[in-house]
């Protein structure tokens, strides 16, 4: 497996790549930003620029030309991405039978209901039940959105819904990883990024809803391949990622954000083709939403009828100031509400502290993405699964993985990721914490 921290010497840095006397480091901010004019560099000519502050013990980047991926580089990094991913399952199947082993044990009464469902708790459980028998007004699964429900019907003609549904997951997680790291190639350069980038996604503690069969892991993968698109000027492959998260989460339609500001570059310069492409992966995630409403509005007579479900308070629980639910998420700390009110006001806080350097490190397109998403997170009423929600916004982990260069600061967030993994699989499982 590569090394998940790159130590290049000092006078390395200094003398230019492959210490070769003479050849300076090109000047390249790492926010790649599209030249002005709407003319970028290609692929095989684009570096990334040594930090100009350099201490020691630190990490630094090296100065890499990136290229157009061949076959041999995207098994690379399917091997590379095989770990965590299989490490995550590995974790949560062990949290939930240690958990079943002491819920027996105890024999406490009565029994968690998402322990009995295992990796079909909470939202995987409806994911299911829409695979297996349809929507139906009056039970409120109008709210999920169709796109793994049918995907879980289409494989399983073949396993079953049940084992159908965990599949489809299971493997858009791992193709996930893949595809994050590949963006982390084409932003940074820097390869043990890459390499931190796919682990952070596959043992951040939300990474749990990965393993279920929840539908993040679908949207994940598209919403990242629909930005790497972006980024690669891909507009019709972009369009169609596009579309497909809209039909995967509500937050699909978010992408519409990133894919303007992308799409704005090099507008002027652009033909009228090159325009209809790039307006096409603009609207694209918010038609991929409007199908699925349009459809409910003709079965049902409301095609709003999967938003109001949302406002609903065992859902979002209506629209509120962010304020006002963070004010009450930090008095749930020291008060005897729910243990995942309190908690809710500390993740709210590490992800406002993580936009802010995702704004000073990643392109403009990125932080729109992810602060309309935090925006959306945080009006709600009910912050019950904001961390899967915000975790679902993919710059995040992004960012992480880039600030996360020194060695002792990467190895003590992977070791919390993983303790925090075990502890939030722990807490769904039993019902005290809502995924």
């Amino acid at each position: 497996m590569r090394k998940l921290f790159h130590f290049v010497p000092h006078d390395a840095l200094l003398s230019g790549p492959a210490g070769i006397p003479g050849r300076a480091v090109p000047s390249r901010p790492l926010r790649n930003e599209e030249p002005a004019g709407g003319e970028r560099a290609g692929p095989a000519t684009r570096h990334v620029e040594a930090p100009a502050r350099r201490h020691a013990g630190s990490v630094s980047l090296r100065q890499i030309a990136v290229g157009e991926p061949g076959t041999a580089t995207w098994l690379r990094d399917v091997r590379v991405a095989l770990v965590p991913w299989m490490l995550a399952r590995l974790v949560v199947g062990a949290t939930l039978a240690l958990a079943r082993f002491s819920a027996t044990s105890v024999g406490a009464r009565p029994r968690p209901v998402p322990l009995g469902q295992g990796l079909f708790a909470w939202d995987a459980a409806w994911y299911r039940a829409i695979a297996e028998h349809g929507y139906h007004r009056a039970d409120g699964s109008l709210r999920f959105f169709p796109l793994v429900p049918l995907l879980t019907r289409a494989v399983g003609w073949v396993t079953g819904d049940a084992a159908a549904l965990l599949l489809v997951v299971n493997v858009a997680a791992l193709v996930l990883a893949v595809l994050l790291g590949r963006l982390t190639r084409l932003e940074t350069g820097d390869e043990a990024a890459v390499d931190r980038a796919m682990w952070l996604v596959a043992l951040a503690p939300p990474a749990a809803v990965l393993v279920l069969g929840y539908a993040e892991a679908v949207f994940m993968a598209l919403s990242v391949g629909a930005y790497l698109c972006l980024r690669r000027r891909r507009w019709w492959g972009a369009a169609a990622a596009g579309y497909l998260a809209g039909l995967t989460r509500p937050f699909g339609a978010v992408l519409g954000a990133a894919a303007a500001i992308e799409a704005a570059r090099g507008w002027k310069a652009a033909g009228a083709r090159d325009r209809i492409a790039r307006l096409a992966s603009v609207v694209a995630p918010v038609a991929g939403t409007g199908t699925y409403l349009a459809w409910v509005g003709v079965r049902y007579g409301d095609w709003l009828e999967p938003l109001h479900l949302q406002q609903r308070r065992i859902a979002r629980g209506g629209v509120q100031d962010p304020v006002a639910s963070l004010s009450h998420s930090a008095s749930a700390l020291v008060g005897t509400h729910h243990v995942g009110t309190g908690l809710h006001f500390v993740s709210a806080v590490l992800f406002l502290a993580l936009l802010v350097l995702v704004a000073r490190r990643l392109p403009a397109s990125a932080t729109a993405f992810a602060a309309a998403g935090v925006a959306l997170v945080l009006s709600a009423h009910n912050l019950d699964s904001m961390e899967r929600y915000c975790f679902s916004l993919f710059p995040f982990v992004l960012v992480t993985a880039i600030v996360t260069r020194r060695e002792l600061v990467a190895r003590t967030v992977f070791v919390a990721c993983g303790a925090g993994l075990v502890a939030y699989s722990l807490l769904l499982f039993f019902g005290a914490y809502v995924p």
